[in-house]
């Protein structure tokens, strides 16, 4: 992609780690920072890859449903482990049918648990 935008916006949520020998394996929460890139060969006819606005609003109604919840217990992260790269492949695929066009696309989710960890999902 020869352009690329992105957004940032954040969630608090609580998660334990099923199968995992450690602290983590008890319930504690995070302030999530998500970070999402979407990319174009072109820009539309405004000269944009996408309206900052409708991508800012289109994620916070995908963060809405992780926000302070208790992640274990949504349907998805029941069967799935709640960490943080599942968590960016969640959020990836919430947002991608409502992203993607024919000539604009979602590169990548980033999801950080504390400032310096981050894990990120891309197909």
């Amino acid at each position: 992609m020869k352009f690329e935008i992105s957004v940032i916006d954040y969630f608090s949520a609580a998660h334990n780690l099923r199968q995992y020998q450690g602290k983590c394996e008890n319930i504690h929460g995070h302030n999530f920072k998500v970070k999402i890139t979407l990319g174009a060969n072109s820009l539309d006819k405004t000269g944009m890859v996408y309206d900052f606005h409708y991508v800012k609003e289109v994620l916070k109604k995908t963060l809405k449903v992780l926000d302070h919840s208790h992640l274990n217990k949504l349907p998805y992260f029941g069967r799935v482990n709640p960490t943080s790269e599942n968590i960016a492949k969640f959020i990836f695929n919430k947002l991608k049918a409502k992203i993607n066009k024919r000539t604009r696309k979602l590169i990548k989710v980033t999801v950080w648990e504390t400032e310096s960890n981050e894990a990120s999902y891309q197909e």
